[in-house]
């Protein structure tokens, strides 16, 4: 009896084995589906035929694939046609419509009666030094930039408020568990500081003012326009000597080997702009006074803070002189205190 019980389970599991190899093999995975993207949908049309559209600053974004950073991957922004079929989108044009089409409003952000939508595309529009408009061209280039240079500065200020937290404890003498005492060495590590060293951690978990990101994006980047940022996704000129992990600049030195370091994703590029901030010893300068902004009260702004950039371009100090002269020009010390939407309260940065 057991043997005949044990058989048939055999031949029932033998069965779904085969059944399930023929399934691959009638029916194998999509390539696509390999890599989870998210697709922002809406209608390209209000005729009768197409799909009702969208109030404004409402959008519609469908997950594909199931890791939780989907959208870090890339967003395929598309629009339905009356056949329903897709349509890329991801030309300047075309992006600047739907930006329009969501709300998205810069001058809105900067009086403070706007928010900044949670649209993190992967590359810039490929197309974007053909936009004539100096103007649109502009606006294109920050509305792209400023969601994710906000995201990462929000996932900092994550990290600052759980140090913070864990640096009270530990001046009262509390025996931290196991699991933050690791997540204060991955830390450490991180951010290139000894190990109980938690005031110079603290002065490097920090943000970035959008000003300054914004324009040394723009300088660094053309605009969106240079060679780099459309092949590398790289907006901020950050050099690297791995031969795997970089461009090479078509004006190189003669006997120089360095390159310009390329991205998967203009989130990647602006995560690692952030840690080259917060750990190289080039900007200390940066960091000791973003420290003093900090603790004079109020909103760390980019405008003193570029002072500190002498060492991030060769230009020294005209390089300088350039952001001073973007951020002025383009009025961007008023998104220093953008915010992305969904959130429920300000968040206060802990000294």
């Amino acid at each position: 009896m057991t043997g005949r019980f044990e058989r048939g389970i055999l031949f029932t599991a033998g069965a779904l084995v085969t059944g399930l190899i023929g399934l691959a093999l009638l029916d194998p995975p999509r390539s696509e589906t390999a890599a989870p993207k998210a697709t922002l949908e809406f209608p390209m049309t209000e005729s009768a035929d197409a799909e009702p559209a969208l109030p404004a600053g409402i959008v519609r974004i469908k997950a594909v694939g199931t890791a939780a950073e989907s959208l870090v991957g890339g967003i395929d922004v598309r629009a339905l046609d009356n056949g329903h079929r897709a349509v890329d989108l991801h030309t300047a044009k075309a992006l600047s419509k739907t930006f329009q089409r969501i709300g998205y409003d810069l001058d809105s952000v900067k009086t403070g009666n706007g928010e900044v939508p949670r649209l993190f595309l992967a590359s810039l529009p490929a197309d974007l030094d053909k936009v004539r408009e100096t103007k649109l061209r502009k606006s294109i280039f920050f509305k792209t930039i400023l969601p994710l240079v906000l995201q990462v500065n929000e996932e900092v200020l994550a990290d600052r408020r759980r140090l913070w937290d864990l640096t009270v404890r530990l001046k009262k003498g509390e025996q931290l568990p196991a699991v933050d005492r690791l997540w204060l060495i991955v830390m450490t590590e991180r951010y290139g500081v000894k190990r109980g060293d938690m005031s110079e951690l603290m002065r490097r978990v920090d943000i970035v003012p959008p000003s300054m990101a914004l324009a040394q994006a723009a300088e660094e980047s053309g605009w969106g326009t240079s060679r780099f940022s459309k092949e590398g996704n790289a907006i901020f000129g950050q050099w690297t000597f791995s031969d795997a992990l970089g461009l090479v600049p078509k004006k190189r030195e003669a006997g120089k080997k360095h390159r310009v370091r390329a991205f998967k994703s203009l989130l990647h590029s602006v995560r690692s702009y952030l840690n080259n901030l917060n750990t190289h010893r080039a900007y200390r300068g940066f960091r000791t006074a973003r420290e003093s902004q900090r603790r004079k009260g109020g909103q760390i702004g980019g405008t003193r803070l570029v002072d500190t950039l002498t060492s991030y371009s060769e230009r020294g100090g005209e390089y300088v002189k350039t952001l001073r002269s973007i951020i002025t020009a383009n009025n961007l010390s008023r998104l220093d205190g953008a915010r992305l939407s969904g959130r429920t309260r300000p968040v206060r940065p802990l000294i």
